[in-house]
């Protein structure tokens, strides 16, 4: 069979990625070691991968050992992110430990000369293979290798040692054991207990300490510095200046940031206002040279009667990791490891490699957890620093964390996003024609993408790296500003254009959900505007328009759950409840929301509702943590976040200058797994513009007056009031 034709068929992890063996180990001390190109970044991933191997392998889930992803060793997954990791490398370790099953049973059966008739009855439990009730063999009876360290190391176990072929029977859903039932995730305990080891604890041998001195603003230039202030300190093992790039390297990690902060003392700095009037980012955003992307053309609505229109407004938002972001790299000649919790190993190693003019089987990057992670945040960059301060201290790791003011200032921001919306409307308020017109920079600035990096550093040095400008995905991988910008509803036309703006000063790239988050909270909160012009309630008006099955599901589950009276005015009592739903890029989940707030001297969410088809749930405990998790943070942007800046420098510096969503602030949130179709599909994002979209109905609801910028912050609802 030629490799095209074995290929065409096989998950998009295992075309790119076919060697068995890459995947998965069986070793003899009767473990099953696999890996993967997903990390773990908090949100249980490597659990809900060790439950497919598990279910087709036919073993208990302990028996299975989750490798730390490493460039050269594991697959080459892309990117951890689109709450796509089950959907890629969940299909890919399912049809791989399927085929290692089938190799294994064909193996037995002949050793042990099973009658051809016989060996469709032959049978895995836990790791056995039996005929009957006779025992023929084991996985690990049949392993080669002795060792135990891993898949992906390089060294095949003779049956693995072959390429992924297409037409492997996997165990079918009925007689799933593992798959679809909760599993308490092994790494819990230790987090919960203060004993798992972060990427910020990681102590290596002879571990030095940097730290890298950032310019005052985003285009400030290095003027002077006097380096010898602090190479003068003992302990300071080396000061570099290259460009505007400034580092310390010290024996202690006080020592290091003594030294920075010394360092920073003495410099001088040029600086010019290039960042934008923040009260005026619609105009801002509109007025920029722009591409457009036309994904939908409208049609002629005969019938028409009435056009509504409506605008609304995303800002600026942080990361706002609460762990900083670190790395440690070790350089010695040519080579260069780096120990990372950036989600995209080989993309970093990519650029890693363009910054410092290395080939990349010479650069070794290791993921290790950090403190979470929800998009481009600074691990690629506090990497780079690492990199770069370790070359001058030869066979020394240094350790390089960031300040939280580094990580609030100089971490990608989520783009700031401006949307205008139109619809035409019959005699009934029901929409005919529906028009969606955005504003957004980039959504994408990952590493590893293009001809130069990407890595912040790279960009201050004196022969800089171009700084280019982030771009979207394909609409096919997702998209980025546009994505979820087309409704699911069924209108008979929709117009529907994003424009991607540029000669945007920010740094902007991936934050959780991308542009679906500004996208859903615009189109579902227009979606009860139109229902109350309509004089309609807003589920049934919804109802009435959506002909998609899996999403009419959901939007009578959280009804139902929520206790969903139906009303066509809002109650105006301080109380209110509000809805919102989408389909996550249109391919993904199904979510509905429904939000119970109080408003009183500023917005407080009491409790969500939430209704959620993923598919096939591997672990329903894990789907309903990142439902939950989703809906948390994106009650923080709804409420609190935005970016804060003057015309020349970023302003936030600590949480009391960027506050986020606190334990007393937190809903009560009940999640619904609603059954659907047998594909699994992901659920960290599902949840986010749905949420936001239902909290601001719900302020509605409460006031009878609507705020249609973010975050719903007193004086916004107070100009609303006014107005």
């Amino acid at each position: 069979m030629s490799t095209d034709v074995s290929l065409a068929v096989l998950p998009a992890s295992l075309q790119a990625n076919p060697r068995l063996s890459t995947w998965l180990r069986l070793t003899r001390d009767g473990h099953a070691w696999v890996s993967s190109g997903k990390v773990e970044l908090g949100q249980g991933i490597l659990g809900a991968l060790s439950q497919i191997v598990a279910e087709e392998l036919g073993i208990r889930v302990e028996r299975v050992r989750m490798t730390g992803a490493v460039t050269g060793a594991s697959p080459d997954e892309a990117v951890t992110s689109g709450s796509l990791s089950v959907q890629h490398s969940g299909a890919a370790l399912r049809h791989v430990c399927a085929q290692a099953r089938a190799l294994h049973l064909a193996r037995a059966a002949a050793l042990h000369a099973v009658d051809a008739q016989d060996v469709a009855a032959l049978e895995v439990v836990d790791g056995e293979i039996r005929l009957g009730d006779r025992r023929l063999s084991s996985y690990w009876d049949l392993a080669e290798d002795e060792a135990g360290t891993g898949a992906g190391s390089g060294a095949g176990t003779g049956l693995l040692d072959v390429d992924a072929v297409p037409g492997v029977a996997t165990r079918p859903a009925a007689a799933y054991t593992v798959v679809g039932r909760a599993q308490p995730r092994a790494d819990i305990a230790d987090k919960v207990f203060g004993e798992f080891v972060f990427i910020h604890d990681l102590v290596l041998p002879r571990m030095a300490h940097g730290r890298v001195v950032r310019p005052p603003s985003p285009d400030a230039v290095l003027e002077a510095c006097d380096e010898d202030a602090a190479r003068a300190l003992d302990g300071v093992l080396a000061v570099l200046r290259d460009g505007s790039q400034l580092g310390v390297v010290a024996e202690t990690e006080t020592l290091a940031e003594r030294a920075a902060a010394k360092l920073a003392a003495s410099c001088a700095w040029i600086e010019r206002e290039s960042l934008p009037d923040a009260d005026a980012l619609r105009p801002w955003l509109r007025s920029l040279p722009s591409t457009a992307l036309e994904l939908r053309q409208g049609e002629p609505a005969p019938g028409a009667v009435r056009t509504l229109r409506a605008s609304y407004d995303k800002p600026f938002i942080r990361h706002a990791a609460i762990g900083p972001s670190c790395a440690l790299a070790r350089s010695e000649g040519e080579a260069l490891e780096v120990w990372t919790h950036s989600q995209a190993i080989y993309n970093l190693r990519r650029d890693l490699g363009l910054a410092f003019g290395l080939p990349a089987e010479r650069i070794r990057v290791r993921h290790v957890q950090g403190a979470g992670c929800y998009g481009h945040n600074g691990a690629d960059d506090v990497a780079y620093d690492a990199a770069w301060l370790a070359r001058a201290c030869p066979g020394r790791a240094v350790r390089v964390q960031w300040s939280r003011a580094d990580e609030l200032c100089w971490s990608p921001v989520g783009p700031a996003m401006a949307i205008d919306l139109e619809a035409d409307v019959d005699a009934a308020g029901r929409v005919l024609a529906w028009r969606h017109s955005a504003w957004s920079p980039g959504h994408g600035l990952r590493p590893g993408r293009g001809a130069t990096p990407t890595l912040l550093g790279s960009w201050y040095l004196a022969e800089p790296f171009e700084r280019v400008a982030a771009v979207d995905a394909p609409r096919a991988a997702g998209g980025g500003g546009d994505r979820n910008a087309e409704p699911l509803y069924a209108f008979a036309s929709h117009e529907v254009v994003c424009r991607r703006v540029s000669d945007v000063p920010m740094r902007t790239s991936a934050l959780r959900s991308l542009g679906a988050f500004a996208n859903v909270f615009a189109i579902e909160s227009f979606m009860d505007e139109l229902a109350l012009a309509a004089d309609e309630d807003p589920l049934a008006y919804r109802l009435a328009q959506l002909d998609d099955p899996r999403g009419r599901a959901v939007l009578r589950a959280v009804a139902a759950m929520s206790g969903w009276t139906p009303r066509a005015r809002p109650a105006g009592d301080g109380i209110g409840r509000g809805l919102g739903f989408a389909r996550y890029k249109g391919t993904g989940a199904w979510c509905a929301v429904v939000a119970e707030a109080r408003v009183e001297e500023r917005v407080r969410v009491l409790r969500l509702h939430i209704a959620v088809d993923v598919g096939l749930a591997v672990n329903p405990d894990g789907v309903r943590q990142q439902i939950e998790g989703g809906a948390l943070q994106a009650t923080s942007w709804t409420l609190f976040e935005e970016a804060h800046f003057d015309r020349t420098r970023m302003l936030d510096t600590d949480w009391d200058a960027y506050p986020i969503l606190r334990f007393t602030d937190a809903p009560r949130i009940d999640v619904e797994l609603v059954p659907g179709g047998m594909a699994s599909l992901g659920a960290g994002e599902a949840s986010l513009g749905p949420t936001a979209a239902a909290i601001a109905n719900a302020v509605h609801d409460a006031l009878g007056v609507r705020v249609r910028a973010l975050p719903l912050r007193p004086e916004r609802i107070v100009q609303a009031m006014d107005a």
